[in-house]
């Protein structure tokens, strides 16, 4: 049996391989979502089933369930083959076999050792765009994969370590950006190869077996603690749900329901009070539903390591005709919303559970925004971009005003390399006072974002969410602002007929578009919060006066004494 000091220092060891491919992509990618936002993750994979046996730290959580899905795709794709060989390396989309949505791109290489392969690892990554009826591919009103993007299966873009150039030249002639396209495949490829040599060199030292028998502990290990956390919860049944403002289609709210059962140390997410599939893109595959429940589940216990042995005390109930668990060709390409809504249900249903481990419901939405159009001297230009809002207050204070979303450790794009980039600039930036929910712990704050054209005409085009559904508070806490966008139409700021989502509008140069995003719910009741943690609100800005009267019944002066 391993010894604890070798096992500490190889998941040390471990991690810092997935560590430092995360690091090669960001600082050699093309675009800015994956160089400055860091949307994007690598990893270690088992050799025979593809779960996850270590991630980056600095990558996307959401892309640790999402990914082992990804690799057995491609273990069942070179079994059926029958053609595996060391130096292959694959590259797909497909959203229902890989998770998440076509613009993740997820490279896949086995790596060999002695002639058999003793682990996968795996690059993904957002690139910035790959065709379909959208520039950046959050398409709003797309009602079947096709009008999303270009769709790729598991296939070798390289074969025994020889780049095959054709696929090279089949992903260059969909994509409005090919040279953006192709540096970022190429910041994946050398990604893996850092990490195929930095696990060489680990192997040599210390050998396969003993490594081997560490990942198989830390696995194990994870889920003898994840079982022990659950022992600690009381057993009975607990519910909760949310909603999807509309599918970009129909004017209609979604549900997203959920029980969650825990018996002993068996914890089960039961979905089927969920809406069926929807015609428009809110729809996500099982495998990204699932990927979501494990982001929730570590966001409540932190402490837990980042493995598929978190998984292993989790039954899921996912009907086949749900929304989070559709099939080809169903679109999935606003998957970033449904997954922040499945987060929020899971942590309003454990408020009723382990109330001291929850925070309220972030802000929940990236409000998707593509603004693209032509240069004076005819190039395309594409600006993708997502947005930040508040945080959920928690037990400990206050929700991060004007943090990313909790599916990822990305950051916001700053307005300095999207104005370098792409000929907008940004006349407000700043933090928008009220938005966050009333609590004993108050939610972060939204932002307000102003965005003007300096380029003759272009296209607008917006996917967002919360703009009905509020982002709830727990305990007493109360919900936050909802978000609200606004775009010029008839010489008047207009907002879009589907509240959160406006397909095709145009932009001529000096109008502006102007985005307030939703804060984060509170947490406990507001009638708990302390009268000089309001005053210190309203001397920073983060309230108003009358945001202080209609949520805490008191005016200024009194919240000032």
């Amino acid at each position: 049996m391993i010894d604890p000091i070798t096992l500490a220092v190889l998941k040390g060891r471990l991690e810092q391989v997935a560590d430092e491919m995360d690091a090669t992509l960001f600082r050699s990618a093309f675009n800015p979502i994956i160089a400055e936002a860091h949307d994007a993750s690598h990893g270690l994979y088992h050799a025979a089933t593809g779960e996850t046996l270590v991630q980056g730290k600095s990558g996307l959580p959401i892309f640790v369930g999402a990914m082992a899905f990804a690799v057995k795709a491609v273990i069942d794709k070179a079994a059926k083959d029958g053609n595996l060989q060391d130096g292959d390396v694959y590259i797909f989309n497909d959203p229902y076999d890989g998770g998440t949505h076509l613009s993740d791109f997820k490279l896949v290489r086995p790596f060999f050792r002695d002639g058999r392969v003793f682990c996968y690892l795996a690059s993904v990554g957002h690139w910035h765009d790959v065709g379909g009826n959208v520039p950046g591919n959050y398409n709003p009103v797309a009602t079947e994969a096709f009008q999303e993007g270009m769709v790729i299966p598991p296939v070798k873009l390289y074969a025994a370590g020889q780049l095959r150039q054709d696929v090279v030249d089949i992903l260059r002639a969909n994509t409005r950006l090919p040279d953006s396209l192709y540096g970022d495949m190429n910041g994946q490829v050398n990604a893996l190869d850092l990490g195929a040599k930095r696990l060489h060199a680990l192997l040599d030292e210390y050998g396969d077996a003993t490594v081997a028998e560490a990942l198989a502990e830390l696995k194990k290990r994870v889920a003898i603690q994840f079982r022990s956390l659950l022992r600690e919860l009381p057993d009975g049944r607990y519910a909760a749900e949310d909603f999807l403002d509309n599918d970009g289609i129909r004017d209609e709210a979604l549900r997203i329901g959920l029980e969650v059962v825990i018996e002993g140390e068996t914890l089960t997410l039961d979905f089927s009070r969920t809406s069926p599939a929807c015609a428009g893109p809110l729809n996500i595959a099982r495998s990204t539903a699932i990927a979501a429940c494990y982001v929730a589940i570590k966001h409540i216990f932190p402490d837990v390591p980042a493995n598929s042995g978190v998984l292993e005390p989790v039954k899921f109930v996912i009907p086949e005709t749900s929304l989070i668990s559709v099939k080809a060709p169903k679109p999935v390409g606003g998957y970033t919303e449904t997954i922040l809504r499945v987060i929020d249900v899971i942590f309003q249903a454990f408020a009723q559970i382990a109330p001291e481990r929850v925070n309220g419901c972030a802000y929940g939405t990236i409000n998707a925004l593509s603004l693209a159009g032509h240069r004076r001297d005819g190039r395309r230009w594409v600006m993708f971009s997502f947005f930040g809002g508040g945080h959920g207050g928690h037990p400990q204070g206050d929700g991060l005003n004007h943090g990313n979303a909790p599916i990822s450790m990305a950051t916001i794009p700053p307005l300095e390399i999207l104005e370098a980039a792409y000929p907008v600039m940004f006349t407000e930036w700043s933090l928008r006072a009220d938005s966050g929910g009333a609590g004993r712990n108050r939610g972060g704050l939204g932002a307000v974002y102003e965005i003007e054209l300096l380029e003759e005409e272009a296209d607008l085009f917006l996917f967002g969410e919360r703009g009905k559904y509020a982002p709830a508070g727990v305990l007493g806490g109360h919900a936050a602002q909802r978000n609200r966008f606004f775009y010029p139409k008839d010489g008047k700021a207009a907002e879009p007929a589907m509240v959160s989502k406006l397909h095709d509008a145009k932009l001529k140069k000096g109008e502006r578009i102007r985005l307030e995003t939703p804060g984060g719910g509170g947490y406990g009741p507001p009638s708990e919060r302390k009268p000089e943690r309001i005053a210190e609100d309203l001397r920073l800005g983060y309230v108003t006066e009358e945001g202080v009267a209609r949520d805490y019944g008191r005016n200024a002066k009194e919240a000032a004494e």
